[in-house]
């Protein structure tokens, strides 16, 4: 923005609004889509080719998978395509095997994930690992090699 467009915009009685828009952050949007064929797969290219703001689309039928680079909004970009394509569309729901501390914990397993993937199901509200009462381990201890205390019957 230039020295005259900050004057003009300062100013400028026409009225108390800002012209300028919030512009939006360039982002990926990873999209899961059921790609069958190649007709599947250039018909959910098209259906995000020509959207404002995108500059880059990359599908990967084997693991029916979107990829969407550009200045646009999530959301918008999932409805679209479920639109254009009549396809169930949804955020692409995986993460890396290697971020999740514990990969087949129950809700976190998918047999359906691509390979070096498992589901995104992180909620801190929900432990999916249950932790031993103290009863529980109080009697797990009490035959114990490494208790000194132990019981020696075993």
């Amino acid at each position: 923005m230039g020295a005259l467009d900050h004057l003009s915009n300062m100013f400028d009685c026409s009225s108390g609004h800002s012209k300028l828009k919030k512009r939006k952050q360039l982002q990926t949007v990873d999209i899961k889509i059921k790609i069958d064929c190649e007709g599947c797969e250039r018909k959910v290219r098209r259906s995000v080719e020509g959207m404002k703001g995108v500059t880059s689309v990359e599908v990967t039928p084997k693991q029916h998978k979107l990829t969407v680079i550009g200045y646009v909004d999530p959301d918008k970009v999932v409805a679209r395509v479920a639109h254009r394509t009549g396809k169930k569309a949804e955020l692409w729901p995986y993460i890396p095997y290697d971020v999740v501390e514990h990969p087949y914990a129950q809700g976190t397993y998918d047999k359906r994930a691509p390979a070096g993937y498992v589901r995104n199901s992180y909620d801190p509200h929900v432990s999916h690992l249950a932790r031993a009462s103290s009863t529980e381990v109080r009697y797990t201890t009490a035959f114990s090699d490494e208790n000194p205390t132990a019981c020696v019957v075993m």
